[in-house]
Order: structure tokens, then sequence, then C-alpha cells
């Protein structure tokens, strides 16, 4: 598969195959995307969804112009914001606690590695909409700034100066809130 076009092409063709690899390939990155805007894993599932309905249905024509995730994740990002103007008031999940298992003599290692993670999620979830998306895509999807650009429907430079602005605000709040970065 080759980023999904071929795929895409298949199924627009009658094989339904094509929109079976779609989804493996593409759900869950999508719905961890939609969730950095809505802030909750079931409606991120709903949305994720929305969208493969809006190319099962509608099978908007794909050009080529971008990847086709960068195309897909676009796609998400508008029926997500349609959501968000639905429903202006988000209600946030508060992030449940994360248990791992571990040796006796790591359990104050893996604690407090936890609660730092816990802690940076909880930052980044007080970011800006736009700096959380920015930084989503760039570091967790390894999407190019051009891509994270067509996604986000900004320029290259508007880009690159929210991902500085994003990295800055992300440690300003990060070192106000305590946090301490391991050597």
């Amino acid at each position: 598969m080759d980023n999904g076009e071929s795929s895409y092409r298949r199924f627009l063709a009658g094989d339904n195959e094509g929109l079976h690899e779609i989804v493996c390939a593409y759900r869950a990155g999508l719905i961890l995307y939609l969730n950095s805007f809505v802030q909750n894993v079931h409606t991120a599932e709903e949305l994720t969804e929305g969208t493969f309905w809006e190319i099962i249905v509608k099978c908007p024509k794909f050009s080529g112009k971008s990847s086709f995730k960068t195309w897909l994740y676009a796609i998400g990002r508008n029926i997500t914001t349609k959501h968000l103007r639905k429903h202006t008031k988000l209600s946030v999940v508060p992030l449940e606690s994360q248990e791992y298992l571990a040796g006796e003599e790591n359990i104050e290692s893996n604690y407090i590695k936890t609660e730092q993670k816990r802690m940076v999620h909880q930052v980044f979830h007080r970011l800006k909409l736009e700096y959380r998306q920015v930084l989503y895509l760039s570091y967790f999807e390894g999407f190019s700034n051009s891509e994270a650009a067509l996604i986000m429907k900004k320029s290259d430079r508007q880009i690159k100066d929210l991902l500085y602005n994003a990295k800055k605000a992300l440690k300003s709040e990060l070192e106000r809130s305590g946090f301490e970065y391991e050597e």
C-alpha cells in the first residue's frame, strides 16, 4: 500500500478490501489526532467513524497534491471543526491514573515517571488548541511542516512559527508546574 492512495483508488473502483486497508492503517492515529481537539476518546472515535463515513458515502476526489494521510487527516479535522461548532461546550475528561507492573526496586522510579507523564499530559491539554494540534501532528504523527500546514490550513511559515511558540509555551507551562527534566 503506497500511503493509502492505491487502496482508496481500489475502493472507488468497487474493491471493499481497499477501504479495509485504509481503516486498518489510519484509524488509531486519526483517533489520537482528533482526540487532541475534543479531549474525549469516545467522541474522537465517533468523529473518526464520521471521517471514514465521509469517504465511503461522498467519495471525495483525492487530487494527490499531498499524501493520502494528510488528505484524510484534513477531512477528519474539518468534520471535528463542524462538531465543535455544534457542541461549543467541551467536557474535559480527567486523566485516569495509569498503573505499571514493576519489580519492587523500580516502584519509586516508575511512580516518578508516571507522575511526569501525567503532568506533561495535563500541561499539554492546557495549551492553546493550535499549539496542541501542531505539536501532535509534528511529533506524534511525524508530519512534515508542509503536511501539517495543509491539514491545519496554514502556510509553512505559520506552522514554523506555531511550532516555535508551542514548544516555548509547553516548556514555560511545564516549568510553571514544577516539572523537573531528567538528565
